[in-house]
């Protein structure tokens, strides 16, 4: 089944919009977010160089709308070669569908956004994107592990493995700088 496909009947007294989409798929698209705003934000944060967060809050948020429509579109692409003949308006809904991945980044602009108003250097926005991304990370692990029937310790567990995804990219940015 095509995931961009209305898993609700009309007329079965569901929330139609935001509300109808299951939690897995708004988990995946912003964990996928998350990565990607801290893998953008540690390669933009290049030690030596003018720092300019400003710029950098562009990029990721601009690098997050790309990708979420790129997303959106790979799967009007991979529905159209199937053979499946859909309406114009499912493509469009598939393609604005991976708004979670752009929601995700905007933490991580946020924060840039603060260094260019001066708030801080961009340095501490950086590490503090990273952080605030990295936990964000278990606390979605967590909530999808417990959404999923798993007890207190296994959603700890799932939180900590994607938490290490996280990780991964700190540990990355200090080695490569």
């Amino acid at each position: 089944m095509n995931e961009h496909a209305d898993p609700v009947p009309a007329g079965s007294g569901t929330p139609r919009g935001i509300l109808r989409s299951r939690p897995e798929r708004w988990l995946f698209k912003g964990i996928y977010g998350l990565v990607l705003a801290s893998a953008l934000v540690a390669a933009l944060d290049v030690p030596g160089e003018e720092a300019n967060p400003g710029q950098d809050a562009l990029w990721v948020l601009l690098t997050a709308l790309t990708s979420g429509a790129a997303h959106g579109y790979a799967h009007v692409i991979a529905q159209r070669a199937s053979g499946d003949g859909t309406a114009r308006p499912s493509r469009v809904r598939a393609v604005l569908s991976e708004w979670p991945l752009v929601v995700a980044v905007l933490p991580t602009v946020a924060l840039l956004l603060a260094a260019t108003a001066g708030w801080w250097a961009e340095e501490t926005a950086a590490d503090t994107a990273l952080l605030c991304n990295t936990v964000t990370l278990f606390a979605l692990g967590f909530f999808a592990a417990r959404t999923a029937g798993l007890g207190r310790l296994a959603s700890c567990r799932a939180g900590a493995l994607d938490m290490l995804i996280g990780l991964v990219i700190i540990v990355a940015d200090a080695l490569i700088e």
